[in-house]
């Protein structure tokens, strides 16, 4: 791979406008460039997420979805391209069930919470739901491929699990919600 970068101050955008991959300008505040910061947060989030001491398993997959988040960022800098495949969205559902099979079936609403990895797993799910709304939105303006909200979709469901699982896997259990109606007033 040779050099994609050479200089990361090149003052392009002072004024107001960002390069596309395919070298077009547009303005910082398109909603293709909003998508585009909404899934780098999401990919800052999970490898913040990362950090954290995990199970083998849950840290081989977040860097397989993290470089997911690449390709799909790939595909929003680069108007026409394609990068997410069929492959990918099947790895999240296979995920999604490999973790969600034990977990006992919810009977509440949980907070998000926990053990510290959980509640990062739960930012990443808040994040990733803004990701998708921005996709949403990007889609109704201009043409997009479904797997890109669809990843989205997905990834966020499989976030919440994962939040689940982590705690499970610490011994903290989920935070559940109880309405104002059945808690206890002093």
């Amino acid at each position: 791979m040779g050099n994609r970068l050479s200089a990361v101050a090149t003052r392009t955008g002072d004024d107001g406008t960002t390069g596309l991959g395919d070298g077009s300008r547009t303005g910082k505040d398109a909603p293709r460039i909003a998508a585009l910061g909404d899934v780098d947060e999401l990919n800052s989030v999970i490898g913040l997420l990362r950090t954290e001491s995990l199970p083998d398993d849950v840290q081989a997959d977040l860097g397989v979805i993290q470089n997911d988040l690449f390709d799909l960022g790939a595909e929003l800098c680069i108007p026409g391209h394609t990068a997410i495949e069929p492959g990918q969205l099947a790895f999240l559902d296979e995920r999604l069930a490999h973790y969600n099979g034990p977990l006992p079936p919810l009977r509440e609403f949980i907070l998000p919470g926990g053990c510290r990895a959980a509640a990062l797993a739960h930012l990443a799910r808040t994040v990733a739901r803004r990701a998708e709304r921005a996709v949403v939105a990007l889609g109704r303006v201009e043409q997009l491929n479904a797997p890109v909200r669809q990843y989205l979709n997905r990834l966020s469901d499989l976030m919440f699990v994962l939040a689940r699982h982590l705690n499970g896997a610490q011994g903290t259990g989920d935070v559940f919600w109880t309405s104002r109606h059945s808690r206890v007033q002093p």
